[in-house]
């Protein structure tokens, strides 16, 4: 099965950087090419800005974003001003990012496009669901691992994942972080039918009773240590609401509750934790949870490192098989 078979078994898709220059706006545009000849209706949104000429930290050259005639885009009203391509805006959004508000628009005329989505996951639901009503038979969601971008890979169907030389400078050490990251897409699901309305809570941690949230009118995970008396207050099963750092799971495990203590975070995006604080806290009898596990379907690689370092394609390729166990592609090189 090609990849482009295995894309069109969804009817949404994340493709998910885990480090600049990993090749994602390769992918996606490999991708976007292979289904314009297929005559589907695409569309294509992203969580943090995509599509840049030059990287604004790097400032090194990036692959643009290409969108072919019928795609549909959503982007930022300022990113829209921006547009090298001929199209007709199909809805402006009332909701508002940092850039302006949200422009769905379908290309009259093929050409490049910088894509800034939604901001959060909750505005990436809403345009999904969304894209129902213009006839779109797959949507694609351009996000990257880091603090600032707020990834969604389980707000999709499925999820394209990008690596390769640019997350290390040699392969042994390559296979590790790959293999940490691996260990934290494995990590079990936690069990309650609040999920769906736990998934769209933005800020905040929350006791968990039965299953069932209560605030504990915490703003933040890195104000834990100030609010240690209501922390607890109701248990020590707990939801993060935002990311989870080195420094929250290292204040848990010396808190006598440790023992048995879940903590349960929207999914594996959300985890900045060292392999070993993780293991020192499961030491003290800590569990850690995901709301929602990925359905990760592929692997896209970059054997080349912006430095100059390079791996074998192929020996690249058969490593990622090895940890991932589902299809790896260098889609630059045909393989």
């Amino acid at each position: 099965m090609t990849l482009i078979d295995t894309i069109l078994q969804c009817r949404t898709l994340s493709i998910t950087g885990t480090a600049k220059n990993t090749g994602k706006t390769v992918a996606l545009n490999y991708l976007l090419n292979q289904l314009k000849a297929l005559h589907k209706v695409i569309a294509v949104t992203s969580i943090g800005i995509d599509g840049e000429k030059t990287d604004q930290v790097t400032q090194t050259e990036k692959p643009e974003i290409e969108l072919y005639e019928g795609t549909l885009f959503v982007t930022s009203e300022y990113h829209y001003r921006q547009r090298q391509l001929l199209s007709e805006i199909i809805d402006l959004s009332g909701e508002s990012t940092s850039l302006g508000r949200l422009v769905t628009a379908r290309v009259l005329q093929a050409g490049k496009v910088i894509l800034s989505g939604p901001a959060t996951t909750g505005g990436v639901r809403r345009v999904l669901d969304r894209m129902g009503e213009y006839g779109v038979d797959l949507t694609i969601v351009d996000g990257a691992l880091s603090r600032k971008s707020h990834a969604a890979p389980t707000v999709t169907d499925g999820l394209i994942l990008s690596t390769g030389a640019a997350i290390a400078p040699d392969l042994n050490t390559i296979v590790k972080k790959t293999s940490e990251l691996h260990d934290l897409m494995q990590l079990p699901a936690y069990e309650t039918e609040k999920a769906d309305e736990l998934l769209q809570v933005e800020n905040g941690i929350f006791a968990l009773e039965d299953g069932n949230p209560v605030s504990l009118n915490i703003p933040s995970s890195l104000l834990s240590d100030k609010y240690k008396t209501e922390l607890f207050a109701h248990g020590n099963q707990l939801f993060i609401s935002g990311i989870l750092t080195d420094m929250m799971l290292n204040f848990l495990k010396m808190q006598p509750e440790a023992k048995g203590c879940a903590v349960v975070v929207k999914d594996f995006t959300k985890i900045f934790v060292t392999p070993m604080t993780l293991r020192l806290f499961q030491s003290k009898g800590g569990k850690l949870y995901v709301l929602k596990r990925p359905n990760l379907i592929a692997v896209t690689v970059n054997p080349v490192a912006p430095s100059g370092f390079s791996v074998s394609s192929k020996v690249l390729i058969e490593v990622m098989e090895r940890v991932f166990e589902v299809p790896v592609y260098d889609v630059m090189a045909g393989l």
